[in-house]
Formats: structure tokens, sequence, C-alpha cells
């Protein structure tokens, strides 16, 4: 059985509220599920998310990418204490998208007390590989 990751319960309906009028509700971004030691969230193959040739921009899977690894990020902190931010993104666009959705996978690789890395996985609607990212999170203490 996987451990359980989180600091408390995680509410999707609570993150969809503070997408309102960003770049995650703009490009359609949805998160659709929360596993014990995992967040996955969708995003279509679109007008909203293409680049001029037809294929998801790059961009738009690192923007995809980081919000599911930075939500994961401040689920596992004691958001009373802390909070986490982004310090460094890299992806690897290893498949082209030209329709459909997309399909990304957050884990936590590595947790520490000022640091964490996030591996996110990108699929098409097939289940083959399109991205792989790994997002570095910096975790800052409230100021007192």
């Amino acid at each position: 059985m996987t451990e359980r990751i989180w600091f408390s319960e995680p509410d999707i309906a609570e993150f969809s509220k503070g997408h309102k009028g960003t770049a995650v509700e703009a490009m359609g971004i949805e998160i659709t599920e929360i596993g014990d030691d995992y967040i996955r969230g969708t995003m279509p193959a679109d007008h909203r998310t293409f680049q001029p040739f037809g294929l998801i921009h790059g961009g738009a899977n690192v923007v995809l990418a980081e919000t599911l690894g930075s939500i994961g990020a401040n689920l596992v902190i004691d958001p009373s204490r802390e909070f986490s931010v982004g310090q460094e993104v890299n992806a690897n666009h290893v498949r082209g998208v030209r329709e459909g959705s997309v399909t990304g996978t957050a884990k936590l690789a590595h947790k520490g007390r000022s640091s964490q890395v996030w591996e996110i996985h990108i699929v098409d609607d097939q289940g083959r590989l399109s991205c792989i990212s790994r997002l570095t999170m910096a975790v800052v203490p409230h100021k007192k």
C-alpha cells in the first residue's frame, strides 16, 4: 500500500476556485485526481495550447507540469508555517500531440526542509508519453 504524503486532506474544488482568471483556467487545465502520493490533471490539445504547427506548445506542457507540481508541493507542507514556490523547471518533449487532451501525473521525488523535487509525466489519450518534466520547488517559511 502507498503511503499518503499530504499534510492535510486535499480538496480539488478548493484548488479550482484559485484558478479562476488565471492561465490555468484560460488553457483549460483541470485537476482531476489526487491519490495517496500523486496529483493528476488534464489539458486540452486545442487552439488554446497549440503552437503554430498544430501541436501542443512545449510551454503549455510546462504550465501543466508546474501547476500540478506546485499544488502538490504546497499540499505536503504545513501552510500555517511555510509555502512553496517554483525554483526551476525543465521538460523533455518526446511526442507531439495534435488532438484530444494530455494528462499529467506529478509525484514527489524528493522532500527536504528547504526544497522539493517533483517529477511529472504527461501522456496523450492513448497513454503514450509526450513530456517528462522535473520541477524544483523552494520551501519558504512565513515571515514572523
